[in-house]
């Protein structure tokens, strides 16, 4: 395990170009193999082939496995979510009312059941969109999720793009309040609040 970061909890998003132009393709080519993972109804010998060429290419890059402070994963400004694998596709902007607006896809590989995104995949979402609105909202500093409420209202569909918005609700000295809503045109399909905390100076 990698020494914790001398500046606290997060990794800084220092702006870099490690991994080069194809990183980008890369992460979207690993992203379409989680899909076809889900998907693929392949025989036998395919499946073993497609073994074989997967740990060929973990071994092409085990040598290089490198801590959470030195990896481009994260660091990417010029891709989405900065280059980070584990996220759900989204793109947020700020508008003029002070809040976060944007859209959203689950993939395949956050189906769980009969069409439907997995509940966990849309948690992992609601954490990092309502990350984003705490910190780009308030300008602060670094914070973590004390608490992340979700209601489903409806079945969220994948492969679709649907609109996310994100607002803060209120804030009391460290403490930040932040509320999401994720829709399909004018269907409120889950919506959530969370509390986040700014974290102290060194604090993990």
């Amino acid at each position: 395990m990698s020494a914790p970061h001398a500046g606290g909890g997060f990794n800084p998003p220092d702006p870099t170009d490690k991994g080069g132009p194809d990183y980008g393709r890369f992460l979207e080519n690993m992203r379409a193999l989680q899909d076809h993972a889900r998907a693929a109804d392949a025989p036998a010998e395919v499946i073993t082939r497609a073994a074989d060429a997967l740990q060929e290419v973990c071994e092409l890059l085990a040598p290089y496995d490198t801590d959470e402070w030195s990896s481009p994963s994260g660091r990417r400004l010029d891709l989405p979510m900065r280059g980070n694998l584990l996220a759900v596709p989204m793109k947020l902007k700020k508008n003029d009312d002070g809040r976060l607006r944007g859209w959203a896809q689950f993939r395949r590989f956050h189906l769980g059941r009969n069409g439907a995104a997995h509940g966990g995949a849309i948690g992992l979402l609601f954490d990092s969109v309502l990350g984003t609105a705490s910190w780009m909202l308030t300008g602060g500093p670094y914070q973590r999720t004390a608490y992340l409420h979700i209601n489903y209202r409806q079945i969220v569909p994948i492969d679709k793009e649907l609109q996310v918005e994100a607002w803060i609700s209120r804030t009391e000295g460290r403490k930040i309040f932040v509320e999401t809503r994720l829709c399909d045109g004018d269907t409120v399909l889950t919506d959530g609040e969370a509390l986040f905390v700014v974290l102290k100076p060194g604090q993990p």
